[in-house]
């Protein structure tokens, strides 16, 4: 069976690597790799790091690009390479912009290519956060042929919208298979800073394009009241590349001290600093999952997650973006460590780790059918 694997940005990259490598160790599929390179570097990094070369790079990734542009690029380029290879199965991942358009070009061929949904049925149930994830992963689920549903909850959600249920398998989300892959690695790795006896570590993510404008500045501003009220912390702010991203945090945070502003992390070093902060501020979807394996507490800096089981379990916190909020959030948990304690869950909702096993046996038994 030919499977062509379908991503483009550092998250699905995370995800998609172990199962890449998994499913090429078999004797029942050739695997081909496609990427699109809606990210580039933030890419890069995580195929060198899971050393896989891919066979079919779009390259698609400019500055200031539009969700249109990204969107006909990919569709354009990926035309081309599913004539070409006519694969058995495709797979993409999660609620990017080339999931989506990864399983409508598989649904343009005629006959169309049966598609594989990897972390499906998550949802918000706001269109407008995140977006266009919400929407992404909707749309994408309502052209795949298959779903890998990380949890119960999400299987749930994909029947309330009349999907059918043999098609719907709970495998457990792929990124505890990569954290665990991870952490041996970077286990006795140092931090890319100094740290001082007794200091709190807090990480800070933000980059979703609800949060550009006032969402964000207000989080800034939270961040400095933090640092400037509690003397033993220090917080690190990997930023995103994007200039709209940056252009609103560096007048505020830049060269304040025990803030460091830092260029983005590879996932190593990343996932070994987030095993040794106290607790983290972020946008991120899967940074919500990470924490659960890593058990690390996150405030998260939205409205409403699609990961409720991250909410349900205690490891996530809603703090919005509010700056009194953001502050009063982290103030509690800095001022009583008890509270941050009892926020790590005693087990994991996103999976075992064998969540590619999983996805193996069910894409075999798809094809029994």
């Amino acid at each position: 069976m030919k499977i062509l694997t379908i991503f483009g940005t550092r998250p699905e990259a995370i995800k998609m690597a172990p199962l890449v490598n998994f499913l090429k160790k078999t004797d029942d599929f050739e695997v081909k790799v496609v990427v699109t390179a809606q990210h580039r570097e933030m890419l890069d990094q995580v195929l060198e790091l899971f050393k896989i070369v891919p066979d079919y790079d779009l390259n698609i990734m400019k500055k200031t690009q539009s969700l249109t542009e990204i969107t006909v690029k990919a569709l354009e380029g990926l035309e081309e390479i599913l004539q070409k290879e006519l694969p058995d199965m495709v797979l993409v991942h999660g609620d990017t912009t080339t999931t989506f358009v990864g399983a409508l070009a598989s649904f343009y061929q005629r006959p169309s290519i049966p598609v594989g949904h990897v972390e499906a049925g998550l949802r918000s149930f706001d269109m407008q956060n995140p977006y266009p994830e919400e929407a992404n992963r909707v749309l994408a689920d309502h052209l795949c042929d298959i779903h890998f549903a990380p949890t119960e909850l999400s299987r749930q959600n994909l029947e309330r919208e009349g999907i059918n249920p043999q098609r719907i398998f709970v495998t457990g989300n792929t990124v505890v298979d990569a954290l665990q892959q991870i952490r041996i690695m970077s286990k006795n790795m140092p931090l890319p800073f100094e740290t001082r006896e007794n200091e709190k570590t807090i990480i800070v993510t933000m980059h979703r394009r609800e949060s550009w404008g006032k969402p964000l500045e207000s989080v800034c501003m939270a961040i400095l009241r933090i640092v400037s009220d509690f003397k033993n912390v220090r917080v690190v702010f990997p930023w995103h590349p994007n200039p709209k991203v940056r252009n609103i945090i560096s007048p505020i945070l830049s060269n304040v001290e025990r803030v460091h502003l830092v260029e983005p992390l590879d996932y190593k070093d990343f996932i070994n600093l987030m095993g040794k902060s106290f607790f983290m501020l972020s946008d991120s979807g899967g940074i919500q999952e990470e924490a659960a394996s890593l058990e690390v507490p996150v405030l998260l800096l939205r409205k409403v997650t699609e990961r409720p089981e991250a909410i349900s379990c205690g490891i996530v916190k809603l703090a919005g973006t509010n700056e009194d909020d953001v502050y009063n959030c982290a103030a509690e948990l800095l001022l009583d460590e008890g509270k941050r304690d009892k926020m790590v869950p005693d087990s994991n909702p996103f999976g075992d780790g064998k969540a590619c096993k999983h996805i193996l046996d069910a894409i075999l038994t798809y094809w029994r059918r």
